[in-house]
């Protein structure tokens, strides 16, 4: 889980060793494959959009080849070109599989808990009819991603919400369905 600074380092092949080949990814900006994940944050390390993930200890629960992660994570985000920031409290929720006795990630899907703007260099205008267009634990990310290039598509699982209850509840059901060893 903490192979995550991979992204952060720009280190392109470190990050994509954290997942199996067929690896997939959902947040904010992307869904789909991690490989092309891993090709859209090359492009968006090349903006003016930065980011830092500080992760935390992870709660893992375990079945045969199979886990499911959940890790406290927070995203720090800045565009200098727009003088504007986010940070917001996020969950990773993974499910991870040994294959050939390496574990390695399956599915990193991002719970969002609670985010706000910063202020990097001063208060600066923000568009409050783009804001509301996001729930508002992840709306700040949203409205810099959008404003950076990299719009957010649909609405994702927040703390609590309808989402985050199925999206666990189809996990839990994978997790038991691991094969016997």
């Amino acid at each position: 889980m903490t192979g995550w600074i991979h992204r952060d380092l720009g280190e392109w092949d470190k990050l994509r060793d954290l997942f199996h080949p067929d690896g997939e990814i959902e947040v904010t900006w992307f869904e789909g494959k991690a490989s092309d994940f891993i090709e859209g944050s090359r492009r968006m390390g090349k903006s003016p959009l930065k980011t830092k993930h500080l992760v935390g200890t992870p709660v893992v629960t375990f079945h045969g080849d199979r886990a499911l992660v959940e890790t406290n994570a927070v995203i720090v985000a800045d565009n200098a070109a727009l003088n504007l920031g986010c940070a917001v409290h996020n969950r990773f929720f993974d499910k991870v599989e040994r294959r050939d006795g390496v574990w390695k990630l399956v599915k990193r899907q991002s719970i969002y808990d609670m985010g706000s703007f910063t202020f990097p260099g001063g208060i600066v205008a923000i568009e409050q009819e783009v804001v509301a267009k996001y729930p508002r634990e992840y709306a700040a990310l949203a409205y810099l991603l959008e404003k950076s290039g990299f719009p957010v598509g649909r609405v994702f699982a927040t703390r609590g919400s309808e989402i985050e209850k199925s999206m666990k509840a189809e996990a839990r059901q994978w997790l038991a369905n691991a094969p016997a060893r």
